[in-house]
């Protein structure tokens, strides 16, 4: 039987992170035991994972208690949550009703760094994924062939300082904005939905910015761009995508740049 060493426990979200995830620690020479959650997760997870447990969205008892059976001492978070099932589809244990309790207010942040510290209690440390994928962290610099023009410069910088407001409530990652004007700003429909408000709005050359929250917590909830992002953008004609350096999750690299460069959108981190 492996050592608790060689053992990561991986809570999973939607998305295809998990699964690049799994298959990464597994290529480490780690034994994958997954925590899925059911209507979220892809169950392609389970041919990466050496055990898979469904759950359902708010059973953080049954998490501790599989992550613990399975060994695990040390764990990380991958993929996406759909935030508005929190008003339908969410049934919680009494170890999930016990911490939602406890919450005055149900942002992101709270919510992980709450389910972390319940982890940590029993004996199970939450560590970052990118340790698996760094690659997946742009360096400095624009990705693609156009450059920003003095006024996209101008909208970056406007933007990224309501970004990071927006991220210091603790409300969202995103805005959309044109000629030092704010036509969309993030919150639970997540950032393609305010793409394309935003993008209706500005009619053309939309600048979206996507950065960090100034506390971030870099083991979860690190913003997350990939080609369908490029892809909202170029049916309402945005002209920019900024991002920041080190501290975004970049999937589809070559695809996206490619995709980008063709409609003349630019992706620039900084």
């Amino acid at each position: 039987m492996p050592s608790n060493n060689d053992i990561i426990g991986l809570i999973a979200g939607g998305g295809k992170f998990p699964i690049m995830v799994a298959d990464a620690a597994r290529k480490q020479g780690l034994k994958v035991i997954a925590v899925a959650h059911k209507d979220e997760t892809d169950p392609l997870l389970s041919e990466k994972a050496d055990k898979i447990i469904w759950v359902n969205l708010g059973q953080l008892g049954h998490i501790i208690k599989a992550l613990k059976k399975g060994g695990v001492n040390k764990a990380l978070m991958a993929g996406t949550i759909t935030k508005t099932r929190m008003f339908g589809n969410i049934r919680p244990d009494l170890k999930g009703l016990s911490l939602m309790a406890k919450l005055a207010i149900f942002h992101d942040d709270d919510i992980l760094k709450a389910v972390s510290r319940e982890l940590l209690k029993a004996g199970i440390e939450i560590i970052s994924p990118v340790s698996f994928l760094p690659e997946l962290l742009p360096p400095k610099g624009c990705l693609t062939k156009r450059k920003p023009s003095a006024s996209e410069k101008t909208d970056i910088n406007f933007g990224w300082d309501m970004a990071k407001e927006l991220g210091r409530l603790d409300i969202g990652q995103c805005v959309v904005v044109r000629d030092k004007t704010v036509l969309a700003l993030e919150a639970i429909e997540g950032t393609n939905e305010t793409i394309l408000r935003g993008g209706k709005l500005a009619r053309e050359k939309a600048v979206v910015v996507k950065v960090s929250k100034p506390t971030q917590d870099l083991r979860f909830d690190m913003p997350t761009v990939g080609l369908e992002t490029i892809k909202i953008m170029d049916q309402v004609k945005a002209s920019v995508l900024a991002i920041e350096a080190g501290k975004t999750l970049l999937f589809d690299r070559s695809e996206m740049v490619a995709y980008a460069n063709n409609a003349g959108i630019i992706i620039i981190a900084q």
